[in-house]
């Protein structure tokens, strides 16, 4: 028997949960430093989503925190030093609910956006 998906509490774990699934998507493929996460959501969306440094650290800091990415030290492409995150395997099964939820989430939003037929 499967169990009933858990409704989202409120708006901010909605907005976070989200940024955090995104966040997740991005360092599946290969870790990534900060800058290269926000222009691979950029670029991934088609330019719609714009993710802020000020949104994006605070989300990465709470998902090392979790245990669902972890970091180093590294050099980016133009030979800069900056954090390299990667997703764990924790992060992974993370990733998996938060898909599973999201997929939820979108069939009962389409399910209100569909036209009711008339009788």
């Amino acid at each position: 028997m499967t169990r009933a998906p858990e409704p989202y509490r409120n708006r901010i774990e909605l907005l976070q949960g989200t940024l955090d699934m995104l966040i997740l998507q991005t360092l599946e493929r290969r870790p990534q430093h900060g800058y290269g996460i926000i222009q691979t959501l950029r670029a991934r969306s088609a330019e719609i989503l714009q993710v802020e440094t000020g949104s994006l650290y605070p989300a990465l800091h709470r998902l090392e925190r979790q245990g669902w990415v972890d970091s180093a030290w590294g050099q980016t492409e133009q030979n800069q030093r900056a954090k390299f995150y990667r997703i764990t395997a924790n992060g992974g099964r993370q990733l998996a609910l938060s898909r599973s939820k999201w997929d939820t989430m979108v069939t009962a939003i389409a399910s209100i956006l569909r036209p009711i037929p008339e009788n």
